[in-house]
């Protein structure tokens, strides 16, 4: 979107009639922010003075930016010396900062979303404002003036998408620029005011070695995948909301060769990877008559026909099940997706449920069958209590022994408790079983270590 369009966006912040805006804020934020009737106005007369400025829509580059960022300051500047008298040159800045983020960011969570240190933010609400640190929720010291200000803002998210979200539609989900995922659910459905929640992704994606610095897995356990991925495994990593399991995927991602076309299907576009040859794809809601939807199922029978040497789900949730583990089963080795699930066993059995989404009335046997032949490998993760998150399970899907798929754990992490500081204690270990599947890895030139499978204690 052009610069100009962008700040166009930005009149629906103030509604007309300010002052009945005012009188049916909170007395909290009354209280809590003395400057809130002078920012108000201030933030007009910004908008005012940047819709009379020639900004040329090749010009939304760092130097627009930073004109913008002068423009604010010195009209502010100019209207404290004139009308407001005296304020405290701490809280002069922070209303220029506030200003600025305002009109060039997402309002008061701006700060929050470049945070490095924040992994998720979540709006319940304008005056009450949640972010995750380290795996673990806290009140930020932040709020907006009123509903109607949290609207402009989700508006402001999905506008550029070509999303909208209203009394008929009051669900949406989206993405920022930088790849982090929002959703946004508004009254009535939302009964304390417009909720927003903001899964943030780092600028630049983890690496393997990221994963075995944090924790999440052993050295010996990121060898093996690894070698699983480049050797054209069929791989689901499996876990609990907010468990991390697209962080994984990301990870497995960047172990694909980058001379092979990859197609990826996604809600909301997320995955980042770094390889050359990458076609992504996105579903996409109904229109407002309720056509023109697109779903992640339609997107993966569409990208059967594009010769992908990948396939790249970013999560399974329904009768997309099935085209993905046939897309698995007819030569697409080394696709890569997700799913909720609390265990490896538990993540068989969503699939099976889902295959029956797609309204294919199959038994249950071929439904397995289809399953066992497909998926190789089960990557299980959780988030544990203490917010830490591992990699509890990397199990091999080896087949059916009469109606019962049959799994087996190469590599476990077992939990032993919590120390003095809350933190959860336990140990990865691989169990000693040497996986099947090691002569199709030998087969394309992968050998790995004899001792990786050894039973030892990490």
């Amino acid at each position: 979107m052009s610069l100009l369009k962008r700040l166009e966006k930005e009149k629906a912040i103030i509604p007309e009639g300010g002052e009945k805006s005012e009188k049916i804020s909170t007395t909290l934020t009354a209280k809590t922010d003395p400057y809130r009737e002078l920012k108000l106005r201030l933030h007009k007369l910004v908008i005012e003075e940047l819709d009379n400025k020639v900004l040329r829509d090749d010009e939304d580059t760092d130097a627009a930016v930073e004109k913008i960022g002068e423009i604010i300051e010195n009209l502010v500047n100019d209207l404290f010396d004139k009308e407001a008298g005296y304020i405290p040159r701490a809280d002069r800045a922070k209303i220029i900062s506030e200003i600025t983020d305002e009109v060039m960011g997402l309002g008061p969570i701006t700060p929050l979303l470049n945070d490095p240190t924040v992994s998720e933010v979540m709006v319940n609400g304008p005056n009450q404002i949640y972010v995750e640190r380290k795996g673990k929720l806290m009140l930020a010291d932040v709020s907006f003036r009123d509903n109607e200000h949290v609207l402009h803002i989700i508006e402001k998210i999905v506008a550029p998408l070509g999303r909208r979200i209203d009394e008929s539609s009051p669900m949406v989900d989206a993405r920022l620029p930088d790849g982090s995922r929002v959703n946004a659910i508004i009254p009535p459905l939302a009964l304390k005011g417009p909720t927003v929640t903001i899964r943030k992704f780092s600028k630049d994606p983890l690496k393997i070695d990221d994963l075995i610095r944090f924790g999440t897995l052993i050295p010996e356990m990121a060898k093996f995948i690894e070698s699983c991925v480049k050797g054209r495994l069929n791989i689901v990593v499996s876990g609990g909301t907010g468990s991390g399991k697209t962080t994984t995927l990301n990870v497995l991602s960047s172990f694909i060769p980058n001379d092979e076309r990859i197609v990826t299907c996604e809600d909301a576009a997320e995955l980042q990877l770094r390889q050359a040859h990458v076609v992504t794809l996105e579903s996409r809601p109904a229109n407002i008559e309720g056509k023109g939807a697109v779903t992640i199922r339609d997107l993966v029978k569409n990208c059967l026909r594009m010769r992908p040497d990948r396939i790249v789900v970013g999560e399974v949730r329904s009768g997309e099940a099935l085209d993905m583990l046939q897309a698995m089963n007819t030569g697409h080795d080394g696709s890569l997706t997700t799913g909720h699930a609390n265990s490896p066993r538990d993540m068989l059995a969503r699939l099976e449920t889902m295959v029956l989404m797609a309204g294919m009335d199959l038994p249950v046997r071929a439904i397995r069958e289809q399953i066992c032949s497909a998926v190789d490998m089960i990557i299980q993760q959780n988030r544990l209590k203490d917010g830490s998150r591992r990699i509890t399970h990397i199990t091999e899907v080896l087949g059916l022994e009469g109606d019962t798929i049959v799994l087996q754990d190469i590599f476990v992490y077992e939990q032993q408790g919590m120390d003095d500081n809350g933190k959860l204690m336990g140990q990865f270990k691989p169990t000693g079983i040497r996986p099947k599947f090691l002569n199709k890895l030998e087969q394309s030139g992968i050998t790995l270590p004899s001792d990786i499978f050894s039973t030892r204690v990490f």
